[in-house]
């Protein structure tokens, strides 16, 4: 029962103020229409652009990281060793890089189990590849040969999706070839396919299945088939040349690439160090989306500010009264940072409205280019941002407003 007075009056003179800034606004329809008008179009700039472009880094990351790992694991790199220079000479080598023979990764099983405790990661998937020769009559072509296991590899690349014709099969005598090899060679789903890996080790597949991952370089060369085929063909009994990694936050990648190297003390790469141009791209879109929410936000605030500036010269005689009546500066101060967190709100309102139509009316027109997919959390921040705007735009203002001298202000004309 204490604080049920000092309580009670708080709500009425809050539900006080809640109208003088509602009657303010109403007043002068056609301005407070005007300033929500723009605040709207910012809040629209918002939600759109920053759809937009999180559009556009999606589908630049599905196209380019659909097709890969995000982490690849492989056997250490041999290096040229070289002799110590005798004591007190100079010793001057051409060092020319090793050749690399295919290598295994030792353990690879064990390596394989340990990484799969991880529950960042969503897929861990074995793979043996290295070159080879496919052949149709005549015609003959340079692939890279891509011994998987299916059910590990699906998370990798989900290679149904790809399919133009036949099935997805791997295994026994059974391949999967690019669109654009098979085009080359002359096949079809149904046609063999000799592949030959040199020093006599040559086998007979039936083409079961050609896919098209819209990479030139890939669909020219990727043959896919199973672990055991691959590991007879490149001379690499129950081994492995790879372990191809993806996570749950791509933008992680670099991160756990470094903590699995010291783990396996294997060769251990991330999307993000092979990509480096396609990062720089996506962190330039991401500073450009900021930018744009800075300047439209300026944008609000000074217009808010605008509006609230000559709407306290209005309002002299009218803040000159409520003083008068007892009004204290914190009232006048919250009346006048209600009015600009109105306008925000809104305004932002509208724009959000007018920023989903923007985007489903691009996902109409544009199916053939990629889909904008809009998140709840945009349409919060977009008004989180305008109403904070409209608050903050509202503080020079109000706190004007309230140093008014009461005899002064009533004066005004």
């Amino acid at each position: 029962m204490l604080f049920a007075k000092p309580l009670g009056q708080l709500g009425r003179s809050l539900w006080i103020e809640w109208r003088i800034a509602l009657r303010f606004l109403a007043d002068n329809p056609l301005q407070t229409f005007l300033i929500s008008v723009a605040i709207s179009v910012g809040a629209a700039v918002i939600v759109f652009i920053t759809a937009l472009i999180m559009g556009l880094q999606n589908n630049t990351i599905d196209k380019t990281l659909g097709t890969q790992a995000h982490i690849r694991i492989e056997a250490t790199r041999q290096h040229n060793i070289l002799s110590a220079a005798p004591h007190g000479q100079y010793l001057w080598v051409l060092e020319s890089p090793r050749a690399q023979r295919l290598q295994t990764i030792n353990n690879w099983q064990e390596v394989r189990d340990a990484l799969d405790q991880y529950g960042v990661l969503t897929t861990v998937s074995p793979l043996i590849t290295g070159p080879a020769f496919a052949q149709n009559g005549t015609a003959r072509a340079s692939i890279a040969l891509m011994g998987i296991d299916p059910n590990r590899y699906d998370g990798i690349i989900k290679l149904q999706d790809y399919l133009r014709a036949g099935r997805f099969s791997v295994g026994a005598s059974d391949v999967m070839i690019g669109s654009q090899l098979a085009e080359d060679l002359g096949l079809r789903v149904g046609d063999k396919l000799r592949l030959d890996a040199g020093d006599d080790r040559q086998a007979v597949s039936k083409v079961v299945g050609v896919f098209e991952l819209g990479v030139r370089e890939l669909d020219s060369r990727y043959v896919y088939t199973d672990l055991k085929q691959a590991q007879t063909l490149l001379n690499l009994p129950g081994g492995i040349t790879m372990l191809e990694l993806k996570i749950a936050d791509i933008f992680d990648a670099e991160h756990w690439a470094q903590r699995f190297k010291k783990l396996t003390g294997l060769h251990v790469q991330s999307w993000m160090e092979t990509n480096s141009q396609l990062l720089n791209a996506l962190s330039s879109q991401s500073m450009t989306t900021q930018m744009i929410r800075v300047f439209v936000a300026l944008s609000v605030i000074f217009g808010i500010a605008s509006v609230l500036a000559v709407s306290v010269v209005q309002r002299t005689r009218e803040v000159g009264i409520l003083r008068a009546m007892g009004g204290s500066q914190q009232q006048i101060l919250r009346v006048f940072l209600l009015q600009g967190g109105l306008l925000g709100l809104a305004g932002s309102a509208l724009g959000v409205l007018v920023g989903y139509s923007l985007v489903q009316l691009f996902n109409t027109m544009s199916e053939l280019l990629f889909v904008i997919r809009l998140e709840p959390s945009m349409l919060l921040s977009a008004i989180m941002i305008s109403t904070a705007a409209g608050v903050i735009a509202a503080a020079v203002p109000a706190r004007r407003a309230a140093q008014y001298d009461p005899a002064v202000a009533i004066r005004y004309v």
